[in-house]
């Protein structure tokens, strides 16, 4: 059964200029593991947009936004095919398991200007 389904659509520009204005800026939205794949694609804004996009899109199909977990609780990586996968962290995973078990499908795209992630949520 599907539980929930999110979009999230980001101007990468905005994320290039939050990234500018705000030198934390990966650093409080982003785990070791993301930060370590991001500086293999030498940081470049719509790499991090396409993160940043994916973040948003789980938490709006938990349906619950950030209240209760925060960015870092929910990390994006991928599989060995390079299929992009959701691992969510101490917080978000207890808010999802009060559903049931759970399977989380993702997709991410982006081009120069634009980043945009669609999720998925099964119980």
């Amino acid at each position: 059964m599907i539980l929930g389904i999110g979009v999230d659509i980001v101007n990468v520009s905005r994320i290039k200029s939050a990234v500018i204005r705000h030198p934390n800026f990966i650093h409080k939205l982003f785990s070791d593991l993301e930060i370590e794949y991001l500086k293999s694609k030498k940081y470049r804004p719509e790499f991090i947009a396409a993160r940043f996009a994916a973040k948003e899109a789980v938490a709006k199909a938990i349906g619950t936004g950030f209240g209760g977990f925060s960015f870092k609780d929910i990390e994006i990586d991928k599989n060995k095919a390079g299929k992009p996968m959701v691992i969510l962290k101490e917080k978000a995973d207890k808010v999802l398991k009060q559903q049931g078990d759970y399977k989380i499908h993702l997709s991410i795209s982006h081009e120069l200007e634009i980043a945009v992630a669609y999720v998925i949520i099964e119980i």
